[in-house]
């Protein structure tokens, strides 16, 4: 049972050891964590995890938060240490930090404020990055965005296609 929680928590270590954080967020993981180790142990309960989640300005759904503390806590002990915690909310802060970006692309994109990226705004992208790209071939990059069939590209098809293409 143990080599299994091993697994799973060396899992979490190694993605947060890819992550840099500056030194006001690791600041804030410690301050989070602190606020519900009140008793000093270095462990918080699992229950606390959604609420130190939220200090931390993430909003888990229940399935993640139970998907976590399956991950973490194998042994059902019902506590998360603060390496765990750290590594979890490391891992999360880059990846807010990185949806945060692509949504500035996508509102670079997205010039005339519809809240989509049409053909016109893929246009006008290529032509000023100095890209000879038919027609055709912009339509064919529309197209493989466009999840819905619309036309256009809406935010969570641009993130979809951001993180599909973004190596790891």
């Amino acid at each position: 049972m143990a080599s299994n929680y091993r697994t799973s928590s060396d899992q979490w270590k190694k993605r947060a050891a890819k992550v840099e954080l500056n030194e006001t967020q690791k600041q804030e993981i410690k301050e989070a964590f602190d606020l519900f180790d009140v008793d000093g142990s270095g462990t918080i309960d699992v229950k606390e995890l959604k609420i130190a989640m939220r200090a931390l300005g993430f909003e888990p759904k229940k399935e993640e938060i139970k998907k976590l503390i399956a991950e973490i806590d194998k042994e059902g002990i019902g506590t998360i240490g603060f390496e765990d915690f750290f590594a979890i909310m490391s891992v999360k802060m880059s990846e807010k930090d990185e949806k945060e970006e692509i949504l500035k692309t996508f509102k670079l994109f997205d010039d005339d404020d519809t809240g989509s990226i049409s053909l016109n705004n893929i246009k006008r992208v290529a032509k000023e990055l100095g890209e000879n790209l038919t027609d055709d071939e912009l339509q064919e990059m529309l197209d493989e965005a466009d999840r819905d069939g619309d036309g256009e590209i809406n935010e969570e098809e641009f993130l979809r296609m951001m993180k599909k293409t973004t190596l790891y």
